[in-house]
């Protein structure tokens, strides 16, 4: 009886621990990009593409709300030299609101051909 008893505690420990985890968690590759402030409320960054044009770097993220609340995302991209120091003066912070379940692309150009990767900042509010 206490095996059995044991047996089902430890299956609902594994549940609760399956259902804290995000169904969606963004992939690896994309989350090393990202500097997130905060609690991310349901936020993620489906999709990151960075093209190089031109020498110049561009990039387009796929921001997604998986839950049904709006979301108010502030973001702004850092761009960066082949030494991790920022290149510019750096982008102003900008407001995108988000309704449940939307995903929406945010884009950006480095501004000038020293950048060569980049951080996304961003910070979530609930509505």
């Amino acid at each position: 009886m206490k095996s059995l008893l044991l047996a089902a505690t430890l299956g609902c420990m594994t549940c609760l621990a399956h259902a804290a985890q995000p169904a969606n968690p963004t992939p690896p590759a994309v989350a090393a990009k990202v500097a997130l402030r905060g609690e991310p409320y349901g936020v993620r960054v489906a999709e990151m593409r960075i093209v190089r044009k031109n020498d110049i770097l561009t990039v387009q993220a796929d921001l997604e709300n998986t839950v049904r609340a709006n979301r108010t995302v502030f973001y702004r991209f850092r761009w960066l030299d082949d030494m991790g120091n920022q290149v510019g003066d750096g982008e102003s912070w900008k407001q995108m609101g988000l309704y449940g379940l939307q995903l929406q692309t945010v884009k950006s150009v480095a501004p000038n051909s020293s950048a060569t990767d980049l951080k996304l900042e961003m910070n979530v509010e609930q509505k």
